[in-house]
């Protein structure tokens, strides 16, 4: 049994904690089960996620890269690691591997400034977005 709760203000956090989690917890300890316990920050959400891929994508059909096309992912890889400043390694079977953050992972704030950086690199090259995605509702603007 896995639970994720999302905790907004010390007054919310205490009633859902002290009403739904602690109760869950209690049973389960009591029950022999041994629980590991996580508190992180939020990760990046529904919305952030498809602007990410709507502006990967506008990106990716836009920019010749050193003589490359690159895919969406490809581009999510450059500006994961760039933000990350990450290092590259030899691979396994020649060539390099970039050592990157997966975007999954990544707070709503580190994706916004991922997504500042993504805006800046595609000013600087002409980029233009056909779609405006809003951050927080995911929705297209007019």
């Amino acid at each position: 049994m896995r639970q994720s709760v999302t905790l907004f203000n010390p007054q919310q956090a205490h009633q859902v904690v002290a009403a739904t989690v602690w109760p869950s917890v209690k049973a389960l300890l009591m029950a022999g089960h041994r629980l590991v316990l996580e508190v992180r920050p939020e990760t990046r959400s529904v919305a952030q996620n498809a602007r990410l891929w709507a502006m990967l994508t506008e990106i990716s059909d836009q920019v010749d890269w050193y003589g490359q096309r690159l895919s969406p992912g490809e581009w999510k890889d450059v500006f994961s690691a760039a933000m990350k400043r990450t290092k590259v390694v030899p691979g396994l079977d020649g060539g390099f591997v970039v050592c990157g953050q997966s975007t999954s992972r990544m707070t709503k704030a580190e994706m916004n400034e991922m997504q500042t950086l993504m805006e800046q690199f595609a000013a600087e090259r002409g980029v233009t977005f056909r779609e405006r995605i809003d951050p927080e509702t995911g929705e297209v603007l007019a």
